[in-house]
């Protein structure tokens, strides 16, 4: 039986630390929570605050009875900005990272499988950012850098790249719908006549609970300076088999989805772009920018790196049936959720 551990949990209430959080039953919790509630001892703090956001009594009192930091808090929020996204995900860390120090505790940093893909994004091909809201590289800026204070702190730590969170496997929910699902809602209501991704880009997704099942894992296995791939690998889904997902989905529910065109993104940049987006009222344009800056980081066939198998008492690696039908649940949820049917619930959608 592996030895009960006294964890603070931040991001507990997030898309990723609600799953993870009743996975750690057998240990000690506490959450740092800002403004939500979760079922779990906790204490209200702040990743943007010195010393967490708490007062000096609290500070000691975690210090003295924490030994496991698992760091989930960050924003994924491709247009919160610069600024707010590096005081978030960098400086919060750096915060995290100082309160473990003092605690003489092991840290576990959740960061992003996308790091791995910062040469794809429109400002480092040198592509037009156009209207975009949306900017991947301030993200991906800040995880680069917090990785790197997790590296060079003398803690005991393991970091883990989770890729796009989807919902759960088997049912598809999720509490918050991320980005990729703004993409294929887009899809199931026709609104997105054409994506700019090659056929054969790789769309990798990780369900939910999968994901907290691997960070489950991590939390019981020594803390040596791994690096954890939480990906599909080779088993991601191309962008249009995505598309052809979203098509039988839509079928089974009724919805006349129409049929996209995937086209390179230099010709949008060079043909489509100039006749067809820039005539466009200010919001279109700025959604369609929107769109261009999240799909760059995916238009590639080359396959993100995945570490499933090698963890021991996790999930395993994920076959490519197995993902298909956790997007297949996903689109289900979201169609549910999302009241997009035309039609009856097909049988075993999720309810």
């Amino acid at each position: 039986m592996n030895q009960r551990k006294t964890i603070l949990l931040t991001g507990a209430s997030g898309v990723l630390g609600s799953a993870l959080l009743p996975l750690l039953g057998c240990h000690r919790v506490i959450a740092l929570i800002h403004s939500s509630h979760v079922p779990a001892e906790q204490v209200r703090g702040d990743l943007a605050a010195p010393q967490l956001g708490v007062d000096d009594a609290t500070y000691q009192w975690l210090a003295d009875v924490v030994d496991t930091v698992v760091h989930c808090g960050a924003t994924t929020d491709f247009g919160a900005g610069a600024q707010a996204t590096a005081e978030l995900n960098t400086r919060g860390t750096q915060r995290v990272i100082e309160f473990a120090s003092r605690a003489d505790a092991r840290l576990l940093y959740v960061s992003t499988a996308f790091v791995a893909r910062t040469a794809l994004t429109r400002q480092v091909a040198g592509r037009a950012q156009g209207e975009a809201t949306a900017v991947p590289d301030h993200y991906l800026d800040s995880k680069r850098a917090a990785e790197e204070l997790v590296r060079t702190s003398g803690l005991p730590y393991t970091i883990a790249r989770p890729s796009v969170i989807i919902g759960d496997r088997e049912t598809g929910a999720i509490p918050r719908f991320q980005g990729l699902h703004s993409i294929v809602t887009a899809l199931l209501k026709g609104s997105v006549p054409l994506l700019p991704l090659d056929p054969s880009a790789r769309a990798d997704i990780i369900p939910r609970d999968v994901a907290a099942q691997a960070l489950a894992a991590l939390v019981d296995l020594p803390f040596d300076g791994a690096e954890h791939w939480l990906t599909s690998g080779e088993a991601a889904p191309t962008a249009s088999e995505v598309v052809a997902a979203c098509h039988a989905r839509a079928e089974t529910f009724g919805i006349p989805m129409p049929s996209p065109r995937l086209v390179d993104p230099d010709m949008v940049d060079r043909l489509v772009r100039p006749v067809f987006i820039d005539p466009l009222p200010p919001a279109a344009r700025r959604r369609f920018d929107d769109m261009l800056a999240m799909t760059a980081l995916f238009d590639t066939a080359d396959p993100l790196p995945c570490t499933l198998s090698d963890l021991a008492g996790g999930p395993g690696a994920l076959t490519a049936e197995q993902v298909r039908l956790a997007v297949d649940a996903s689109i289900d949820h979201l169609v549910h959720v999302k009241n997009l049917s035309r039609s009856r619930t097909p049988e075993g959608a999720a309810a």
